[in-house]
């Protein structure tokens, strides 16, 4: 789909993902809150515009996902036979709009100035900035997000915590790397879950890039439904949409829909399928009465879906420049 044509076209999906109007109902008078009316929003190119009501304080998000990242020095030569292949993947690019030669460094370092110049209230990176767990680039993105002087959100991605064909399940290798290379970057938060209250909106963070939901994932989703304040959701993988071939929550996912294993050298998805948690998530997720919205990248297009009135918006990979622009506006705006 052309990236402009996106904008004109919806792909509209309700039926059988909420939980009943009772269930619904019960959330709502749990909450700490009176119930909250979904808001409007408006979409023009890359940039998501919210109009919440009573809104006193704009605030202003700049998502950046799938950057890849493929900076390397002296100490990744222990794991060249593990980040190879990756470290070749997006040395030389094309910009989303002008089709001019790009690299995945400077896509990012502009993306971080425009942030600057439109004075963003928050960075929000939703995995796949790194192509593996590259120390030095890790340090490099660590030291260019301290030089905006804007509050950060990171999310790992499916790449960012993987070296191919190194031995161990996702969820080890997950935890091994995390430790590891990336807890610099979530800045004391939990990898696996955080939340942000910025402007009256509050942003949760949840770290799906093995496409499963741990239990306490979901009962953090749940914590924040009875409270009743608007919220969005940052996660690296998509949720599953009807009609969509992919994403957390899928039906369809498993050993069988998984054709990729062999090529990232990475262990076969189960058997079994999504646990029960992660059906469970995907189904409340979907009928959390105050969510505004879902953000996420890992397929690498800008994409808009609607599921029980919420709108899940993916961004394009910022290795090619590409990034979202979310803005939530007051009355005066």
């Amino acid at each position: 789909m052309e990236r402009r044509s996106f904008l004109n076209t919806l792909f509209i999906a309700s039926a059988g993902l909420g939980l009943s109007q009772n269930a619904s109902a019960e959330i709502f008078n749990k909450s700490k809150q009176p119930p909250f009316r979904r808001c409007d929003f408006s979409v023009d190119d890359n940039r998501i515009s919210y109009f919440p009501e009573g809104l006193t304080t704009p605030l202003k998000i700049i998502q950046i996902s799938d950057t890849h990242l493929w900076m390397d020095d002296m100490r990744g030569e222990q794991f060249i036979q593990y980040s190879k292949r990756m470290s070749k993947a997006y040395n030389v690019t094309k910009h989303f709009r002008t089709g001019e030669p790009l690299n995945p460094v400077k896509a990012f370092e502009e993306v971080l100035d425009m942030a600057v110049k439109r004075k963003a209230d928050l960075i929000a990176m939703t995995g796949d900035i790194f192509s593996f767990p590259s120390e030095a680039a890790i340090e490099w993105v660590y030291e260019k997000l301290k030089n905006t002087g804007i509050p950060c959100l990171y999310i790992s991605g499916n790449h960012d915590w993987h070296y191919e064909g190194m031995e161990g399940s996702s969820q080890s290798l997950r935890e091994i790397w995390t430790k590891k290379r990336l807890n610099i970057l979530y800045q004391g938060n939990d990898p696996m879950m955080a939340s942000y209250k910025l402007n009256g909106i509050t942003v949760l963070a949840i770290d799906n890039s093995t496409y499963e939901i741990l239990p306490g994932q979901l009962e953090f989703l749940r914590k924040h439904v009875r409270e009743g304040a608007p919220f969005i959701l940052m996660m690296h993988i998509p949720m599953f949409a009807p009609g969509r071939s992919y994403g957390c929550g899928d039906p369809s996912w498993g050993a069988k829909t998984d054709t990729s294993f062999g090529l990232e050298r990475r262990e076969r998805w189960p058997e079994n399928g999504p646990s029960q948690v992660t059906l469970d998530f995907h189904r409340e997720v979907f009928s959390a009465p105050s969510l505004l919205g879902i953000f996420a990248g890992h397929i690498h297009r800008q994409t808009i879906d609607m599921v029980s009135g919420i709108p899940q918006f993916t961004a394009d990979a910022n290795a090619t420049g590409a990034y979202l622009e979310i803005d939530f506006r007051t009355a005066k705006d």
